[in-house]
């Protein structure tokens, strides 16, 4: 449990009016203190997050939220950040304590549109509250499932947890890093860089995860480095057949790569476990189109000072503004900066995305088709700069 990413989670987000008791079901849901509770309107000001493992529903991160009907000065800070949690949520529980629930409506049907899955949970926080009479008011409108439940005493919880595991396992199946590449027994190459962001004694998440999932595949696994990528492949009876390289190396590697070994990169697999590669291909060829007088945005997952190998930070734009031009405008965004308009740039380039959930980076995609910006990945810019675009293979 402590060692799964939040990045690979299932994102449960609370949303509510204030004092509507969010704090305290996800209190409940818990077992733990984790959010203030407090009689005070607007007590939650920040997005707190728990991680927790739960018997059937694995590894999640309940996010507990402002309530959206703050009015205080306050309230446009804690409303952008609720925004955030709505782009990463998988699935929503929309906390209601009354029959006026017009604005949790609104909520839902928000959520509705986004594709998100939804589950009104009612708060019997006193006696007098008739809860049937709230999830009437909610069927009027909608069709969302309702449980009802006491968050000072947590009775009804673990209803709750059973509806929440049901529409897990109505969601879409879970995509795999590596997909349909490979087979059991298959074995696979791993190219690793030796470079600022991954120095001695480390590896870099997308890494670590691969080769996770590779042996759940029951997979061989070579891990080697590009200076001993020859000398490991002539230690092989067959050749690999699949190679898995840092995206910096794919050239060299490319030209090492056995023929009938299928080649890609971490941040390809990431395109396609977090994103949409198709989308990110389309927006490769784009580059094609740009000129000096262009503007790029480069989108970062992490937040970290810029190293002097940084992919996103120096590699790149070195690359783009030798095909284009030195005069080429480029930004680059960290962490959950990432502007709401998108209109002043001609192509988004954004990295693997393991930090973040699918949601969240599916939620950043939609963002650039609706406003027509063309967007892609560190992996898929590199391998189209390169000219090996065509010889790189994704998950179909």
């Amino acid at each position: 449990m402590n060692h799964t990413p939040q990045s690979d989670r299932l994102h449960i987000g609370l949303f509510g009016k204030c004092n509507s008791g969010k704090s305290s079901l996800i209190n409940a849901i818990t077992g733990q203190y984790t959010a203030i509770v407090s009689e005070i309107a607007g007590t939650t000001t920040d997005l707190v997050t728990k991680s927790m493992e739960i018997a059937g529903l694995g590894p999640c991160l309940f996010m507990d939220t402002a309530g959206f009907d703050d009015a205080s000065n306050l309230a446009p800070e804690r409303l952008s950040k609720t925004q955030l949690a709505i782009e990463k949520t998988d699935v929503a529980l929309i906390v209601c304590t009354d029959t006026n629930v017009s604005e949790e409506i609104v909520w839902i049907n928000k959520f509705i549109q986004r594709g998100t899955p939804v589950l009104v949970v009612v708060n019997q926080h006193n006696e007098k509250l008739n809860p049937q009479e709230v999830i009437d008011a909610i069927k009027q409108t909608t069709h969302a499932d309702a449980v009802v439940v006491n968050a000072k005493t947590g009775e009804g919880k673990e209803e709750l947890i059973q509806a929440i595991i049901k529409i897990q396992r109505n969601l879409e199946s879970v995509n795999t890093i590596t997909g349909n590449l490979v087979l059991p027994g298959d074995v696979v190459m791993l190219v690793m860089p030796q470079d600022a962001q991954a120095p001695r004694g480390r590896l870099i998440l997308p890494q670590v995860q691969t080769i996770r999932e590779l042996l759940d595949k029951d997979c061989v696994i070579v891990n080697t480095t590009v200076t001993q990528m020859s000398r490991a492949i002539d230690s092989l009876k067959n050749p690999p057949a699949l190679v898995i390289t840092d995206s910096q190396a794919f050239e060299e590697v490319s030209r090492l790569t056995p023929a009938n070994s299928k080649l890609t990169s971490f941040s390809v697999l990431f395109a396609h476990y977090k994103g949409d590669i198709k989308e990110f291909i389309r927006g490769a060829h784009t580059i094609n189109t740009l000129t000096e007088q262009s503007r790029i945005l480069i989108a970062e997952a992490c937040t970290h000072a810029p190293l002097s190998e940084d992919i996103g930070r120096v590699k790149i734009p070195a690359m783009l503004r030798k095909r284009l031009g030195s005069g080429l405008g480029i930004d680059i965004v960290g962490g959950t900066d990432f502007p709401q308009d998108l209109s002043p740039y001609h192509l988004i380039i954004h990295c693997g995305g393991c930090m973040f959930n699918q949601r969240y980076v599916k939620s950043r995609i939609e963002r650039a088709k609706e406003q027509k910006v063309p967007i892609t990945n560190y992996g898929i810019t590199i391998a189209y700069l390169k000219g090996i675009l065509d010889k790189v293979v994704y998950p179909d």
